[in-house]
């Protein structure tokens, strides 16, 4: 028999009604649930270690959670940690103190287990040390940013994914079951459905259940009516969470490897997200001196004069010449010579101490520098044969170093021509080392 959605006797939401009851019944979980796989065998072997389950939203941690501890007969108890404290944990311990008396093992699952503090997580270790709560957390954050060490080395972290196409359509098939009448949508209108719901089973069923309030038995939305009947959310990111540096990397990484649609793309996700683009354009400058560098130096004023643009424009104007910026930066030579450059000089300046420098490269301002030695030796470049003199400006004492290798791409073919010709003709001034 249907269940009527309706009906007084059927408060529950949606997603709440449909949660599955059996482990078999989880959708897009088979890296974990499926035969042989870990949390199966947890599961039918009655033996739930603590772990954490990090995973994006509406993907089935807290189901997981619940048919872990019926699964291994264990009491379930569930805390948020936006909500709890220290304080609500010691009852959760008092309580499984006293059902340990009894037999009975407690499964502590923790929501949003990255919103604990310090203290909050430190509160939970003795416990789970001593196994009198198999701790299962959840968490949209990496752990291994949010959780402290000590929480983190006694608990196995099993990675959820987002639902793909087939998991959030045999969510939609469950639902039209369960509510006895077809979905309100033609099937381009359900696709769409499905990629809104961006690998998030909650929110697909919450539109699902949105959509069957509004619309009376036997219509069918095609995709452009079925948008104005909903609210469409903005993609899951946080400009302060592992999303915002993931996407950053993937950014950086196509400019790098000289992929312009990829990055074109991963720019406009991170727009359409909400991204300052301030921050963008503060990170393509750092493309162009880190990955182009001289390459093609003019990179650099292109992104300072994209910056500018974008300040004096204001958006959505102004991002399109952040966009040109990148499309430059993408289609670029590529060179990190500058970059591993400054940090080679850095480590050997770092590791030399106080060196002075060659005397033949002072100023001799005073009399008494000049009976010193200071500019002794000294040849002035403009004076010599094709500007060069071919002396050696590094310490007396300090072997010479090569920082600086240009790629050979771009101008830098040229700039690699002119290094090769000067360290030959220094190799000639015996006895300038």
């Amino acid at each position: 028999m249907a269940l009527g959605l309706f009906t007084s006797t059927l408060p529950r939401p949606l997603a709440d009604l449909l949660r599955p009851q059996r482990l078999s019944d989880v959708v897009g979980q088979d890296h974990l649930v499926g035969e042989g796989a870990p949390l199966r065998l947890m599961h039918d072997r009655k033996a739930v270690t603590s772990l954490i389950l990090w995973g994006p939203p509406g993907c089935g941690k807290t189901t997981l959670a619940r048919l872990l501890a019926v699964g291994g007969g264990q009491q379930f108890v569930q805390l948020s940690a936006v909500m709890a404290g220290v304080a609500d944990l010691r009852k959760v311990f008092e309580e499984a103190q006293r059902s340990a008396t009894v037999g009975q093992r407690t499964l502590l699952f923790v929501d949003e287990i990255h919103r604990f503090n310090k203290a909050q997580q430190d509160a939970l270790l003795p416990h789970v040390e001593s196994g009198l709560v198999a701790l299962v957390g959840a968490t949209t954050e990496n752990p291994s940013f949010e959780l402290n060490a000590a929480l983190l080395s006694r608990c196995a972290v099993f990675v959820l994914r987002r639902l793909d196409i087939a998991a959030l359509d045999t969510l939609l098939t469950r639902a039209q079951t369960a509510l006895g009448r077809p979905l309100p949508l033609d099937t381009q209108a359900r696709a769409q459905l499905v990629s809104l719901a961006d690998g998030d089973g909650r929110y697909a069923l919450n539109l699902v259940e949105q959509l069957c309030a509004q619309m009376p038995e036997g219509s069918q939305l095609d995709s452009q009516t079925m948008l104005r009947h909903i609210q469409r959310r903005r993609p899951i990111y946080d400009k302060q969470g592992e999303a915002h540096y993931n996407l950053f990397s993937a950014l950086h990484k196509a400019v790098r490897g000289s992929d312009v649609d990829a990055a074109l793309y991963w720019f406009c996700r991170m727009l359409d997200a909400g991204e300052e683009p301030r921050h963008l354009a503060r990170r393509l400058t750092r493309m162009a001196v880190e990955d182009i560098g001289l390459a093609s130096p003019q990179a650099l004023p292109l992104c300072i004069a994209a910056w500018q643009a974008y300040e004096r424009l204001g958006s959505p104007e102004g991002e399109l010449a952040l966009a040109e910026a990148l499309i430059y930066l993408a289609t670029a030579p590529k060179s990190n010579a500058c970059y591993v450059a400054h940090n080679e000089a850095m480590t050997a300046a770092r590791s030399t101490g106080s060196l002075a420098p060659p005397l033949h490269s002072l100023n001799a301002p005073t009399a008494m520098m000049a009976d010193l030695g200071y500019g002794d030796g000294y040849r002035y470049d403009h004076d010599e044969a094709h500007g060069f003199a071919g002396q050696n400006y590094f310490p007396d004492q300090m072997p010479r170093a090569q920082f600086y290798r240009p790629a050979g791409r771009g101008l830098e073919r040229d700039i690699a021509e002119r290094l090769a010709q000067w360290a030959a003709k220094r190799e000639k001034n015996v006895g300038t080392h």
